[in-house]
C-alpha cells in the first residue's frame, strides 16, 4: 500500500518527532494540532484563538493532502477545560458542515506548550 508523509508550511512545523500527517492509500492521519501560528511558532493567547487556529492548522494539512476539513471522518479534540465545549460547538459549526464527523472530546490535564486544546483526526480521501 502507499504511504505519503503530508508537510505544509501553511501549519506549524512538528515540534517532536511525527509528520503533520501520514496518507495510506485514501485514508490520511493527521497529527495533534495545537494553536501555534504556523509563521511565528507562537500560541495563540485566548481559547477562543486557539480554537479558531486549530483548525486553520488542521484545514493546511486537510489541503496539503489533497482533501478538506469536510473529508475527516473522525475528529478528537483534547481541551484542558472542559468547560469551553460550547464554543468549540460554536467555532466548528463555522467549519463544518453535515454530515458532521464522529467526534471525541476528552478533559486533559495539560496540553503541549502550555495549549488549552489540542484536535487530531483521520480524514478519508473519496473519489
Amino acid at each position: 500500500m502507499n504511504r505519503a508523509i503530508i508537510k505544509t508550511d501553511k501549519a506549524p512545523a512538528a515540534i517532536g518527532t511525527y509528520s503533520q500527517a501520514v496518507k495510506v492509500g485514501s485514508t490520511v492521519y493527521l497529527s495533534g494540532q495545537i494553536a501555534l501560528d504556523p509563521a511565528t511558532m507562537v500560541l495563540k493567547e485566548t481559547i477562543g484563538e486557539q480554537i479558531t487556529q486549530v483548525f486553520e492548522n488542521l484545514q493546511a494539512v486537510c489541503v496539503a493532502a489533497g482533501g478538506s476539513l469536510q473529508d475527516i471522518a473522525k475528529l478528537n479534540i483534547f481541551l484542558t477545560d472542559l468547560s469551553h465545549f460550547a464554543l468549540v460547538n460554536e467555532t466548528m459549526a463555522k467549519y463544518f458542515r453535515e454530515p458532521y464527523p464522529a467526534r471525541a472530546a476528552v478533559g486533559v490535564a495539560a496540553l503541549p506548550r502550555g495549549a488549552q486544546v489540542e484536535m487530531d483526526g483521520i480524514m478519508e480521501l473519496l473519489d
